[in-house]
């Protein structure tokens, strides 16, 4: 048996899948144990390596994850939370690490998480990168240093493509800010303004969401009081930085006991 850990790419024709499967094949620390697509698509029952536009790889595309996790120690899932959630049933019946980088899930969707997480290790985030987790972290802190004087917007802007919106990185910046102040995010929140609406809440946390073209992400927060801004930023320019992440997500989570781990316990922050 091959003694690298072999990790199953779930949604492979998606951006985020082709370059997980890239970087994991150019890896001398991971393995290719297989990839899957929903039922139906056109990829099913090809060769990856076609399919992608380059030679046989001698992988084939399947529709069935439990018969592709079945020879896998690890799934990276950037897909939709309807699949996300079947993929973590199947996933803890395997005694997978699941690397979980979907966004969108309703409040009633994490339970299921929860549960999945005592048969498996679950690492989920809105976002893999470094820069974003750091991010979060000094949103925290210069949340807790400033009072309400000080206005929180979080603005966020992405693809066309994207189907969410605030992003799932968003949110985690909005959590973290309201975690600085005290608060509950879901209690304070305003995620959309139209027509007269009035003065902006003291104590809100705004958020708002940009869409077009091909951005990869980019994320501001600005805390505006009367007569000066702070404003922290991250931008990405190349979504391999979020497959890197995920990557390392996967490697790091092969030792741990069954339980739900966020990038900030990979990263150590």
């Amino acid at each position: 048996m091959d003694e690298l850990p072999g990790i199953a790419i779930v949604g492979a024709s998606g951006r985020m899948g082709q370059t997980l499967i890239k970087m994991i094949n150019a890896s001398d620390k991971a393995r290719l144990a297989g990839v899957t697509e929903r039922a139906g698509h056109d990829w099913v029952g090809k060769d990856l390596g076609s399919c992608m536009g380059g030679a046989a790889s001698g992988v084939i595309v399947s529709d069935d994850p439990l018969e592709v996790f079945a020879r896998a120690q690890a799934v990276i899932d950037f897909t939709t939370p309807k699949a996300t959630l079947e993929h973590a049933v199947l996933a803890a019946q395997a005694r997978l690490v699941h690397v979980i980088g979907t966004t969108g899930f309703a409040d009633e969707d994490l339970p299921k998480f929860t549960a999945a997480a005592r048969h498996a290790v679950i690492v989920r985030a809105g976002n893999m990168s470094l820069g974003v987790n750091l991010l979060v972290q000094l949103t925290r802190k210069v949340a807790e240093a400033l009072d309400e004087d000080f206005d929180i917007e979080v603005v966020e802007a992405h693809h066309r493509h994207k189907v969410d919106a605030p992003s799932g990185t968003a949110l985690m910046l909005g959590e973290a800010a309201a975690a600085g102040r005290g608060v509950n995010l879901a209690e304070v929140s305003d995620r959309g303004r139209d027509g007269i609406t009035g003065a902006r809440t003291r104590g809100h946390i705004g958020f708002s969401a940009i869409r077009g073209g091909d951005v990869v992400g980019e994320h501001d927060v600005i805390f505006a009081s009367d007569g000066e801004r702070i404003v922290l930023r991250h931008l990405a320019s190349d979504r391999s930085l979020f497959a890197r992440g995920a990557l390392k997500a996967a490697l790091w989570g092969q030792d741990k006991k069954p339980g739900e781990y966020s990038m900030m316990d990979v990263l150590g922050f």
